[in-house]
């Protein structure tokens, strides 16, 4: 008699295949105002938690964060919108204080392979005006639509009468 042989069982994999990847980073003026768009792929529907931080003098502070806590500096001036593949930081009345490296650090829940991070330099006398358009699909997309359909609505209007 010979033992019969039983195939192994598959063992579950964990995937560590990265969840998302910060794709760009960018950063311009609003009037007074600071906007850093953080832009990633999105690999999964788990919740994405953020952190945007600024080093300067080698000292790390925490802005807007879900992972961490902001500091109090930052509180009241700092917000955070996040759109499709897209987590902006806003931060209000911009000086050359608040100059320095601005990074954004992205983690989605149950991602096991660590956080992603990117870096931009962010000077004051550098910086491009913040295009207007792309603000406006970006943080009201519903305003975006009323206005293209303004013609459309006259159109129909025009011909009611």
């Amino acid at each position: 008699l010979f033992p019969v042989q039983t195939p192994p069982l598959p063992l579950p994999v964990l995937q560590a295949a990265h969840c998302q990847m910060i794709k760009d980073l960018s950063a311009c003026l609003l009037g007074q105002n600071l906007r850093v768009d953080c832009r990633y792929e999105n690999k999964t529907d788990n919740p994405l938690t953020y952190e945007f931080s600024i080093t300067k003098d080698n000292r790390k502070h925490v802005i807007h964060s879900t992972i961490s806590v902001s500091e109090n500096i930052y509180r009241s001036r700092a917000n955070v919108t996040m759109h499709k593949n897209l987590v902006c930081l806003h931060l209000q009345s911009f000086t050359t204080s608040d100059e320095g490296i601005y990074m954004c650090e992205l983690k989605a829940t149950n991602d096991y392979t660590g956080n992603q991070i990117k870096n931009i330099t962010v000077i004051k006398d550098k910086l491009e005006k913040c295009a207007g358009f792309s603000l406006l699909i970006q943080n009201t997309s519903w305003l975006l639509l009323l206005l293209l359909s303004l013609p459309l609505l006259q159109a129909v209007d025009f011909v009611s009468l």
